[in-house]
């Protein structure tokens, strides 16, 4: 659908500043490279400042303070959060419901929301509740006694295991499994007896799942994944585990069992963490980092095991340098010896 937004609508939505003509019409936005007339750009980096001057944008939005080289400007504290809100203006829309589609399945005792849409080859089993224009797209399968609340979009051939309960908001990408079973077993002799996992997976508002993610259900009560966080695709959250609010996991994390993360934690790529530990609220973790201890409230931790990040590039630096100095200290070696043996001839 083609949209026309004058400059001043699009600051008022923004909440920013209009520098120039605020009449002038906005149909799109691109990069800086890329934009031509009648398409709004934006300047987050400041590195970049140089290609606003050379932009065919019809409008730039910049942060405060920064040189507009003559365009048009909304200025705004944070133009990447404006370049997010644009994008979803000017290309996000809502999907028509559908309804229940010829060759989906839906159980006995279903409870359906308004405006629900479930495409062919989704299932819905038995005893679940489906809110408000929830999107289930095929090849989705939702268990038994499943809780879904509004506005939630379930893309292609994820599974929700029985009785998992989604939060309003929520967007599940392909292929990820919520309420797969815990891996817990009891040692029986040379052999494992499986533990059931009795539990359940609750996923709380605004929270989004890349994907091919699991999250497992927890043994006995909750796996909670807290309101707002942001999960990246490939990630394994174990059973019983607790993930505080706007936390954001970057892919192929893996968090074992019953590790406890406190509210605005970043997991960066391929960082893991031990069972059984607490993580404080905004703690970052280094890329690759393993961390096998508890972590106070705003750490910064990197390295196998993680320690503070700061330390770990000092050490990180002198790595490289390591032959160099055993080669040093191999000739510092000789040297001493050399001279412990002239003084012990001149005795």
């Amino acid at each position: 659908m083609h949209m026309n937004k004058s400059l001043q609508e699009l600051a008022d939505y923004l909440d920013g500043k209009v520098i120039g003509d605020p009449s002038v019409l906005v149909s799109g936005l691109a990069s800086l490279d890329d934009a031509r007339e009648g398409e709004i750009t934006f300047l987050a980096n400041p590195r970049y400042a140089a290609k606003v001057a050379s932009t065919k944008a019809s409008a730039v939005v910049l942060p405060p303070g920064a040189d507009g080289h003559g365009k048009n400007v909304i200025e705004t504290a944070n133009p990447y959060l404006a370049f997010a809100k644009l994008l979803t203006l000017f290309h996000v829309r809502s999907p028509k419901p559908q309804g229940v589609m010829p060759g989906a399945f839906v159980g006995a005792n279903v409870a359906l929301g308004a405006d629900v849409t479930v495409y062919p080859g989704a299932t819905v089993l038995d005893g679940s509740k489906l809110g408000d224009r929830v999107v289930i797209y095929p090849g989705a399968v939702v268990y038994q006694g499943v809780t879904i609340g509004d506005d939630v979009t379930i893309h292609a051939n994820t599974v929700i295991r029985e009785r998992c309960i989604i939060g309003n908001r929520v967007i599940i990408h392909s292929g990820v499994v919520i309420g797969s079973d815990g891996f817990g077993y009891a040692p029986d002799g040379e052999q494992w007896f499986k533990i059931p996992q009795v539990g359940i997976v609750i996923i709380e508002d605004d929270v989004e799942v890349g994907a091919n993610c699991t999250i497992d259900r927890a043994a006995l009560e909750v796996t909670r994944i807290g309101k707002g966080t942001k999960i990246d695709n490939l990630v394994q959250i174990a059973h019983n585990c607790q993930i505080g609010e706007n936390c954001m996991i970057v892919a192929q994390v893996g968090i074992a069992g019953s590790t406890k993360i406190g509210k605005h934690v970043t997991f960066a790529g391929q960082s893991a963490v031990v069972g059984h530990l607490t993580i404080g609220d905004n703690s970052m973790i280094g890329a690759k980092s393993g961390v096998a201890c508890n972590l106070p409230a705003g750490s910064l931790v990197s390295g196998i095991p993680a320690y503070d990040h700061r330390q770990w590039l000092k050490t990180s630096a002198i790595v490289p340098k390591l032959p160099e100095m055993k080669k040093t200290l191999g000739t510092l070696e000789k040297r001493i010896a050399d001279l412990e043996n002239l003084l012990n001839s001149k005795k």
